[in-house]
């Protein structure tokens, strides 16, 4: 590894010590059904986005709470002194990209067969607190 793309890479892991986040790797879920979800909730109060969540029947819902938790877990690891109310924690971002493809065939007539692909996804999610309170 270069000089310049190490102290980047030291850069890059200082600053992600400041923010909480949590990641999901291959969610067996495909990203456009994933993606449905994570847009209910991008931008959203955290206690409004769990709601959001709880009472959403998508079973990518279910996945995406789950992992919103431990965000904000890792966010009071990071801040025991301060409570989540006095914060007013936000999800900043929320990016589903596209995992590992599994490759199946499945018959189909004549001799032939087509190919199935089961999709999976990388869900991110970054909690920002809004410190100023609004009236």
């Amino acid at each position: 590894m270069g000089v310049r793309k190490r102290e980047r890479a030291q850069q890059i892991k200082e600053a992600n010590k400041q923010v909480a986040f949590a990641k999901l790797n291959n969610c067996p879920t495909s990203p456009r059904k994933m993606r449905l979800v994570a847009d209910l909730v991008r931008g959203e109060n955290v206690e409004k986005a769990l709601a959001i969540l709880k009472f959403s029947q998508k079973e990518a819902a279910r996945r995406v709470e789950k992992l919103l938790l431990s965000a904000i877990a890792n966010w009071q690891a990071k801040n025991e002194d301060a409570s989540i109310e006095d914060a007013n924690l936000f999800v900043q971002e929320i990016k589903v990209d596209s995992g590992a493809m599994l490759k199946r065939l499945r018959p189909a007539p004549q001799g032939r067969a087509h190919r199935i692909r089961k999709r999976s996804n990388h869900v991110t999610i970054v909690l920002g607190a809004n410190n100023n309170t609004q009236s």
